[in-house]
């Protein structure tokens, strides 16, 4: 399979979301709010409601396009929680954040299938799966639903990915897990894909910059790509600080990102990604 020349699929540079189609043409800014306690971010982390109320609304008045909600924490060696505590997190937030917040576009950031239909019947709007499909109702049920689809590529669990991550070529063997779920994901009628090469996801520092680097050689599959970097410890370890110190460093990668075709940035703060984005576009503009 060659994967340097040509257009696999149809190039997509835009989402439907509710029948309303959403033009990536300029990037768009997805904040992300954590309703656990582990979150390796401690800002991100929300507990109760009122404090994720008024997060998203941070987000949202600082310019993000989309809020991603995760309640399950997936660092690195992160604790394993039962699908019930998962939707037990989420159920008692997404009513008051959609009655709260109605035109606003949420993400749900879960890989098990059964979670993901809950939130989809309580008013979520896309699903961001982590593990790319490993849940074998997951690719029917975003099919059913005709929602956007956040396709990540992940290498073992996040209780195992950080052990001890091997590639014989990283960028060709993400590309080919791609094409492959794309396929899998079209033939059920599935067209608003979003891929993620999963930064930090069972990849080294190494592999982390040679994806980032080759960015845009992904293009060739024809979906949007969403680059989630934001304080990940591809930043720190280079910088040799904590992620609460990675802001700048956050700021330099996802304007490294949009250069190399980003179209959603996936981030802890808002305020200086949509300002990133503002002057990549009046650069683009000149």
């Amino acid at each position: 399979m060659s994967t340097t020349k040509g257009t696999l699929f149809a190039h997509k540079e835009s989402l439907r979301i509710r029948g309303e189609v959403i033009e990536l043409s300029t990037p768009k800014v997805m904040g992300i709010l954590n309703i656990t306690p582990d979150s390796f971010v401690e800002s991100s982390r929300h507990t109760r409601v009122s404090d994720v109320l008024k997060g998203a609304e941070k987000m949202l008045d600082d310019g993000a396009d989309f809020i991603d909600i995760g309640a399950y924490s997936s660092r690195p060696g992160a604790q394993d929680i039962t699908i019930e505590e998962e939707w037990s997190r989420l159920e008692k937030i997404l009513g008051p954040l959609r009655a709260e917040f109605g035109s606003s576009f949420i993400s749900i950031d879960t890989f098990r299938g059964v979670v993901a239909e809950r939130a989809l019947n309580e008013g979520a709007d896309l699903i961001n799966d982590i593990s790319g499909g490993a849940d074998p109702k997951m690719f029917s049920l975003i099919a059913e639903h005709q929602c956007p689809y956040v396709l990540m590529h992940m290498q073992g669990t996040p209780q195992t990915m950080q052990s001890n991550p091997v590639y014989e070529d990283v960028v060709r063997e993400v590309a080919i897990f791609f094409s492959e779920k794309i396929v899998e994901l079209r033939r059920l009628g599935v067209s608003d894909v979003l891929l993620d090469v999963g930064f930090g996801f069972g990849k080294t520092l190494e592999h982390n910059y040679t994806l980032l680097n080759e960015l845009k050689h992904f293009d060739f599959l024809g979906y949007p790509m969403l680059v989630g970097i934001s304080r990940k410890s591809m930043i720190n370890k280079v910088l040799e600080i904590s992620s609460k110190d990675a802001l700048n460093g956050t700021t330099v990668l996802n304007t490294m990102a949009l250069e190399r075709g980003a179209k959603i940035l996936r981030v802890h703060d808002v305020k200086e990604a949509a300002e990133a984005v503002q002057l990549f576009k009046a650069l683009r503009a000149d």
